[in-house]
């Protein structure tokens, strides 16, 4: 006799989703804006990856024959002064100011747990030291602090990263410090405390993990800055060489001399710079948005919690409503 049917039938159970995958479809829903910038910054990853095999032609050569072209079949966003094609030397660029946003963004966020975590944890007359000392670092007007440094380390990418990557996680230290004082009185902290937990399982256990969300925000905001310092010091000789195509450079030799004559060489640079620190803003402010739990629910710079909801053409046009 065949007893199968006297066994339970097994419950297809709905599968979970990951945690990446919850995050994405609430970033599609809850901020469509931030998921736009995410898209725009992953094509531009994409570029600067393949950047020799989308350039049309190396950015380094020269037609004296084409100078100061328009668009055309042959050069889509026309040629420099001597000849160049701008497409390639637009596409290398952004391969130089996305690589220096994310070197000097890492040191960024590597500074500012070192200096905030360590005044935040230790705290005493240390703290009240190093507080005041970023206090004055502080005071400093931001672009004149990097044009005193980069005339004294001179002009270099290395030199370039370093020099961003420092200033801006000094002043990021700030946030890190806050987050580790408020661990610090948590329950779960001073539990850990009584037991006589060892200092590095503490600091594994209870404080790095608590503090990612900030260094994430911080991270994904402060990279569209760091690409528009990069683009100042640029403009104004005190960044990278000359042989080295970057945005900035772009918009300080080629667009200012010839921006008369050929409108083009400073509108295409500008048009990226925009394009690439706008998606920055949006990625990072629906990241601080998603993160932040007094934020959830888009009670955020541009959510919709509380509020009529709006169609994704309404919240494109009109964010901050």
């Amino acid at each position: 006799m065949n007893n199968t049917s006297d066994q339970p039938s097994p419950i297809n159970e709905p599968k979970r989703r990951g945690r990446f995958a919850d995050f994405f479809i609430r970033l599609l829903k809850e901020k469509p804006l931030g998921m736009l910038g995410g898209v725009i910054i992953l094509l531009l990853i994409g570029i600067s990856l393949f950047a020799d095999v989308l350039a049309p032609y190396p950015y380094k050569k020269i037609h004296l024959r084409d100078r100061m072209q328009e668009a055309s079949a042959q050069y889509l966003l026309g040629t420099d002064h001597v000849g160049r094609d701008l497409l390639s030397r637009l596409i290398h660029g952004a391969r130089i100011s996305l690589g220096v946003g994310l070197a000097a963004t890492t040191i960024n966020v590597l500074v500012a747990l070192l200096v905030g975590g360590v005044s935040g944890f230790l705290g005493g007359k240390l703290d009240l030291a190093m507080q005041r000392l970023v206090d004055a670092w502080i005071a400093f007007p931001g672009l004149l602090l990097l044009l005193t440094i980069m005339s004294i380390v001179g002009q270099g990418l290395l030199q370039l990263i370093l020099v961003l990557g420092i200033a801006g996680g000094v002043e990021g230290s700030r946030v890190v410090r806050g987050a580790v004082i408020a661990i610090k009185e948590n329950d779960y902290f001073l539990a850990a405390k009584a037991l006589g937990s060892p200092l590095p399982t503490t600091l594994r256990r209870h404080v790095l993990p608590n503090i990612m969300p900030p260094l994430i925000i911080i991270f994904s905001i402060n990279i569209g800055g760091v690409i528009m310092s990069e683009a100042a010091l640029s403009f104004l000789g005190f960044g990278l060489p000359p042989n080295i195509p970057s945005w900035g450079g772009m918009l300080s030799r080629e667009g200012r001399l010839y921006m008369e004559m050929a409108p083009w060489l400073a509108l295409w640079p500008g048009l990226c710079l925009t394009m690439v620190v706008f998606s920055f803003n949006m990625f990072g402010d629906a990241l601080r948005d998603l993160f932040d739990p007094r934020l959830r629910g888009g009670e955020g710079r541009y959510g919709t919690a509380g509020k009529r909801k709006r169609g994704f053409l309404s919240r494109l046009l009109n964010p901050f409503a």
